[in-house]
């Protein structure tokens, strides 16, 4: 079992960036997805944009798209999530996940909660003027 710690969340105007960061304790070897997912009180937890460790593939979320960019640092062992043009929805706790079986997933599998059997805490984003 893998442990994630997420940090990188904060407080920002709306148009503003922040860039999490998800840091692993054991090395996410290629062939796994990741994923960033978000939950705003009284929600429930949305997949936000998961990426193919090992090879190029990423997927996003209709509502950020264009705004949010995932990436993996593999010497760092580290999943980022810049995101951009901060708009007062994007409020929420950030959750990162990994999946360890190894599967290939098609968009909507990989940005479903239910695929991910890994997760860290949570790093709260709030969106406000």
């Amino acid at each position: 079992q893998v442990q994630l710690v997420e940090s990188g969340g904060g407080s920002v105007q709306p148009g503003g960036s922040l860039r999490l960061s998800c840091a692993a304790s054991t090395y996410t070897y290629s062939g796994h997805f990741m994923g960033w997912f978000r939950q705003a009180p009284g929600k429930e937890r949305e997949g936000v944009a998961a990426i193919y460790i090992g090879g190029v593939t990423t997927y996003y979320a209709d509502s950020v798209k264009g705004r949010f960019t995932i990436s993996r640092d593999n010497a760092k062992n580290t999943l980022y999530l810049q995101m951009d043009s901060l708009k007062p929805e994007d409020t929420a706790m950030y959750y990162c996940a990994a999946d360890s079986s190894g599967d290939w997933y098609t968009r909507e599998r990989a940005l479903s909660r239910y695929t991910y059997n890994n997760w860290g805490q949570g790093t709260q984003v709030t969106v406000s003027s």
